[in-house]
């Protein structure tokens, strides 16, 4: 499963350091999560979703139909 969240960066037009302020999560969480070094927690990724106005689902693609 891979996370969108550098896609949905690049989509919105928004910085690391943007992204950190909106959401909480530290800037370079969110820069290994974007450069794939890590996996978010459960946590990370309710946090990014609710700063960002997305749903979780729509921070992860998925092979399954």
């Amino acid at each position: 499963m891979k996370v969108l969240l550098g896609q949905i960066m690049y989509d919105k037009n928004l910085s690391v350091r943007q992204v950190s302020i909106m959401t909480g999560v530290s800037k370079s969480t969110i820069n290994r999560i974007v450069n794939g070094q890590v996996s978010p927690t459960l946590d990370t990724v309710e946090q990014l979703a609710k700063g960002l106005h997305l749903k979780v689902t729509d921070l992860f693609e998925s092979d399954i139909q």
